[in-house]
């Protein structure tokens, strides 16, 4: 049986129950919500559980839990091009997307996926809002912050961002401490600390290799540095915070 022919007879089979799709309208208001950083909405969209509450978005798989995989999927892409358009860094919402989309994958319920769902909306979303924020940023710091996004697990230093603008360092030093009000090592560390919660939350790496991954000069180092941002030792912010479902 060709395709086209198997689709007109799956059509007049399904007619008397076909549910018609709900209108684009419910969708574009959450990557709306998504892209201009608007987190009460988002917040509000997850606690209603909209993803869901699969009625009008079609069915694309007859195995519930493939189906709402397949959804995710879809959602993770569209997320990725709405806030590629609105200004976040393209490697970074692509990296966004693998990285939810290879934690989906590992679910076995419906509940996990939805679960994971919700903390990804969540997560463009708040970076989309730090984005807006951060829109009256000069171009020689926005290429820092890019930089320093790709290369998080690498050394950088402030003279490797200075050869990377074409500026000198006492330059960029000032001018990034006037847009962002840290100095660069500050943010450097920063950043480097919060993927360092991201996989403590969500990998099996030891302390030891996640602080060589970051390339922090030692373990010692990397543990001194992860309190005086958290409050707390890395072991501690594992046995606290850990995924297991993953």
């Amino acid at each position: 049986m060709s395709v086209s022919k198997e689709k007109i007879d799956t059509e007049l089979k399904n007619d008397d129950m076909t549910v018609l799709h709900r209108s684009p309208d419910v969708e574009y208001s959450f990557y709306t919500a998504v892209k201009t950083g608007d987190i009460e909405a988002v917040n509000r969209n997850c606690q209603e559980d909209a993803f869901i509450n699969m009625e009008g978005t079609g069915t694309l798989s007859k195995n519930p839990l493939t189906n709402i995989k397949y959804h995710f999927v879809v959602t993770a892409a569209m997320l990725t091009r709405v806030c590629m358009e609105n200004g976040m860094e393209a490697e970074q919402a692509y990296r966004l997307s693998d990285f939810y989309i290879l934690k989906m994958d590992s679910c076995t319920t419906i509940n996990q996926v939805n679960d994971l769902h919700h903390i990804m909306a969540k997560d463009f979303t708040g970076k989309m809002a730090l984005l807006k924020n951060n829109s009256i940023l000069s171009k020689p710091v926005m290429q820092c912050v890019d930089y320093i996004y790709v290369h998080i697990k690498e050394r950088i230093t402030i003279q490797v961002l200075a050869e990377y603008t074409g500026l000198s360092a006492n330059y960029l030093s000032r001018i990034f401490k006037q847009n962002l009000g840290i100095s660069v090592s500050e943010y450097i560390r920063e950043k480097k600390i919060e993927k360092a919660t991201h996989l403590l939350k969500y990998s099996d790496e030891s302390i030891v290799d996640i602080a060589n991954y970051l390339s922090f000069s030692s373990q010692s180092h990397f543990i001194q540095t992860f309190e005086s941002f958290t409050g707390m030792t890395p072991k501690k912010y594992r046995d606290k915070f850990y995924q297991k479902l993953w």
